[in-house]
């Protein structure tokens, strides 16, 4: 018992040093990996813009405006100006309606409302299902492409939602993350009409 009660004090200063020195060490990575994991989100940023945006002159994260929506989420708009007038934009936004949580997506706007092209930037659905989001949504086959088409003027609602009367087919078997996406898209078209009600586009 006698050299049980000794050493503790012993084992207490260890376990203090190492946890030290781990948070240290943690703390370290944090600084080192920072500045990498940023330009490396900027760049997939800036190459999903071009991706999804109609054609553009200026620089659309300088001239980005950030707008909450009607039911309060906060989207990104990046203006794409060609010869000096307004040809449409990029949006970023996001939900947490996923089924396996967070959607991040870039939707790209035509100057006439129209989806000219997606891309999914993060998410955590099921494999093979959820996650055939990235393509499910661009393919022609029936109702399932949004592409050329505006939410103004079709129901970007899964068919399944009778109420909404619904025009998109949703994934096969992944009815939640399909919801999820398609109302990530409507959040993005609500910033799009905002930012031009605001700035007279």
């Amino acid at each position: 018992m006698k050299k049980l009660t000794s050493t503790l004090p012993h084992m207490i200063l260890s376990l203090g040093l190492v946890s030290i020195i781990a948070a240290a060490l943690l703390g370290g990575m944090y600084v080192i990996t920072k500045e990498p994991i940023a330009l490396q989100e900027k760049e997939s940023r800036i190459e999903a813009i071009r991706r999804v945006a109609p054609a553009f002159d200026n620089d659309p994260e300088a001239d980005a405006v950030e707008i909450t929506t009607p039911s309060g989420n906060r989207c990104t708009v990046y203006p794409a100006i060609l010869s000096g007038r307004f040809n449409g934009a990029a949006i970023a936004t996001s939900t947490m309606e996923g089924f396996g949580g967070e959607i991040r997506i870039m939707a790209g706007f035509t100057a006439d409302g129209a989806v000219k092209d997606y891309q999914v930037m993060s998410h955590a659905e099921t494999p093979g299902l959820g996650s055939k989001m990235q393509l499910w949504f661009r393919d022609p086959k029936g109702a399932r492409s949004v592409i050329g088409k505006s939410p103004a003027t079709t129901s970007f609602y899964v068919v399944k939602d009778k109420e909404q009367k619904g025009e998109i087919d949703g994934i096969t078997a992944a009815t939640i993350s399909s919801r999820a996406f398609l109302g990530a898209l409507r959040e993005a078209f609500d910033a799009y009409t905002k930012y031009r009600e605001d700035n007279g586009k």
